[in-house]
């Protein structure tokens, strides 16, 4: 078979005949240049990035990561791109983004997209962030190995906007059946968001961004069973590597259903099953997601749907004064959009505490906070831990459940040891969210708390630098080795 240099194979359908979802992606994507980046969508991006980077740092020394270093090393490869964390070698790319892509979601921490469908769970779509981010900076590692020629700040922000908006839209497109039946979007959804970002930073065309999905819609998997073990992350991990292999694939020639996410045998009906691509066909980037309907900055390494009560938590106990040696019992009560899927009773594992409300509110409690320090074997296990979570249960309330799921509800109800009442409703405008963003010091703070151990402070400040003027960045692949803690040690 004829390729042409953009990957096309010779003699096909041409891209023009095509319609439908996949058609309006592959065009968004092939089309977007860096001068379409309105304002706060750049704003945005930066945020999301940093962010992102800081998850998968952190993420990069978690105890989940040793077996997969294990497999990398195992397997050897071309030396084409390098991993978050550690700069020192270079690995095959798809095997790159696994590693990167594995550790941005290993603490559950990377940012999540909210809902704005009729139906659509709010905030139970995706997390956006890590899948585009690391196919991006992965093909910029390995375009810039090719050509001897580094990928600039504006290259690299464009193709990671292109990626995120692509998954964003997939998943308010498709329907919410797919997570409640146990897809994981962030795996399925998000190959696509990275299969985009890599055939942007490729620099492929119409037609081979089409068939880059088409590639993608066959790779997409993931599973719910997965969650509260080390198999969850990887979901994120696989999609990055699908993503990286998709694109490169066309690049090399392989053919594709240039329409695989639309009709009787697409990604949306055998997935969904069905779905409304009608909702977002003629959206794509109008405007972006991350601008509206917008997207949560996690302050907690856990599930957004358990954010709003963890604040709650820890501002009942504020407000009134309480220690955790006050605490008799606590109730959680919320409706099924927020109790199905913490499926831990009692956490006896960090990656377990991450679907346990009893551990969630037990490190409020105990601790005043829940971050990389408190997402840890030893503290979840610990004596105090156990204790404390036997106290705290979760009740469905059916009053709450009628409210309806455009938002995340909860109520606290705690019970001190001298006989005291005192109850508290979730923010529906919780920390994080669009309408109660974190702050630029806030999110660079979270940064620092990833970093701590990792990176000294000059080092933080440099990266920091430079991701708030990101597209003035004369070569993207300087991130790799500020991130560098690996070589270090």
């Amino acid at each position: 078979m004829e390729v042409a240099k953009d990957g096309t194979p010779n003699g096909e359908d041409s891209f023009a005949a095509l319609t439908g979802l996949t058609k309006a992606a592959a065009g968004f994507v092939a089309k977007l240049r860096f001068s379409d980046l309105d304002a706060a969508t750049l704003r945005l991006s930066r945020r999301c990035v940093l962010d992102g980077l800081a998850v998968a740092l952190a993420g990069s020394e978690q105890p989940g990561m040793a077996p997969l270093a294990a497999y990398i090393e195992s397997l050897g490869g071309a030396p084409q791109a390098r991993m978050i964390g550690d700069a020192s070698r270079r690995v095959p790319a798809h095997l790159a983004a696994l590693w990167s892509g594995t550790a941005g979601h290993a603490m559950d921490w990377d940012d999540t997209q909210l809902a704005e469908g009729p139906g659509r769970p709010y905030g139970l779509l995706m997390h956006p962030t890590m899948p585009p981010l690391v196919a991006a900076l992965t093909i910029s590692d390995l375009v810039a190995g090719e050509t001897g020629r580094p990928v600039d700040g504006r290259r690299f922000i464009t193709a990671f906007a292109a990626g995120f908006e692509v998954g964003c839209k997939i998943a308010e497109a498709i329907n919410p059946d797919h997570y409640m039946r146990g897809f994981h979007t962030s795996g399925t959804i998000g190959t696509f968001a990275a299969a985009a970002a890599a055939a942007k930073m490729l620099d492929l065309n119409e037609d081979g961004v089409a068939r880059a999905l088409g590639v993608a819609a066959s790779m997409a998997s993931g599973i719910r069973a997965g969650f509260g073990t080390m198999t969850k992350p990887l979901h994120v991990g696989r999609a990055a590597d699908n993503g990286v292999t998709a694109a490169l694939l066309v690049r090399h020639g392989l053919s594709a259903n240039m329409q695989a996410l639309d009709g009787r045998w697409g990604y949306l009906a055998i997935a969904g099953p069905g779905g409304e691509p009608a909702l977002v066909v003629g959206r794509f980037g109008a405007p972006h997601t991350m601008v509206s309907p917008g997207v949560s900055i996690k302050p907690y390494p856990s599930g957004v749907l358990t954010h709003p009560s963890m604040d709650a938590m820890l501002f009942l106990m504020r407000e009134n004064g309480l220690s955790a040696g006050d605490i008799a019992s606590v109730k959680l009560k919320a409706g099924s959009n927020v109790l199905g899927p913490i499926r831990f009773r009692i956490a006896k594992t960090e990656l377990e505490g991450k679907f346990s409300f009893a551990f969630l509110l037990a490190a409020i409690i105990l601790r005043g906070r829940a971050g990389k320090a408190e997402f840890t074997d030893e503290f979840v296990a610990s004596k105090a831990s156990q204790e404390m979570q036997a106290r705290i249960e979760t009740a469905f309330d059916p009053e709450i459940e009628a409210m309806g799921w455009d938002r995340i509800r909860s109520k606290i109800e705690v019970v001190t040891r001298d006989g005291r009442r005192f109850e508290r409703w979730a923010d529906e405008n919780y920390r994080g969210s669009p309408h109660n963003a974190l702050s630029d010091a806030e999110l660079e703070s979270k940064f620092r708390d990833c970093a701590e151990g990792l990176l000294g402070e000059e080092r933080v400040k440099e990266v920091l630098n430079a991701v708030w003027s990101l597209e003035e960045m004369p070569d993207a692949g300087r991130l790799f080795a500020l991130l560098d803690w690996k070589s270090a040690c």
